[in-house]
């Protein structure tokens, strides 16, 4: 975890919301609403439930944040658990994936730590800011490798309503 951000209290039932659609990102506190970041962006190539490495496509599901980290790319990266169980399962039927992909992916989430990065599903999926990017392109377009981007002032203010473990939908 990064820093001694302090944990909010009202960090107790909270979940991240991403409207790949709308392009924002929500704070959620039970069903109540408790902050909106609008124009986010995401993956250069959209959204998809078939995720593959080099896609740049953002992956549409439940995850879970593993990890607040710094980036110097990005000043902070919030990992999630992508490939996930379903993930996995649905590229195993598909035959996207060997059985020892599966079974590699399986046995993190029976272990409780992140999923392997380098399959051919992708991976190093997260949230993120611009760090010194340029902030008129993320105005304009959707430009990341799949991840979920916000401004970095976004970020700072996103920032002490996540700890690892918090839930993450991606619709």
């Amino acid at each position: 975890m990064l820093g001694a951000a302090p944990v909010l209290a009202s960090q107790q039932n909270v979940s991240l919301l991403v409207d790949t659609r709308e392009l924002a990102l929500s704070v959620v506190q039970g069903k109540q609403v408790i902050q909106v970041f609008d124009n986010i962006a995401i993956g250069s190539n959209g959204a998809t439930w078939n995720k593959q490495q080099g896609d740049e496509k953002t992956p549409l599901g439940e995850f879970r944040i593993t990890e607040v980290r710094r980036s110097d790319r990005f000043v902070i990266f919030i990992a999630i658990d992508y490939p996930n169980l379903d993930h996995a399962q649905r590229a195993l039927d598909e035959q996207r994936i060997s059985m020892e992909t599966y079974t590699a992916v399986k046995n993190a989430f029976a272990r409780g730590r992140p999923p392997p990065q380098e399959t051919r599903l992708g991976g190093h999926i997260g949230i993120h800011g611009l760090g010194s990017g340029d902030p008129e392109v993320h105005q304009s377009f959707n430009w990341t490798n799949g991840c979920i981007a916000l401004t970095n002032e976004q970020l700072a203010e996103l920032l002490p309503w996540l700890a690892p473990g918090t839930r993450v939908v991606i619709r």
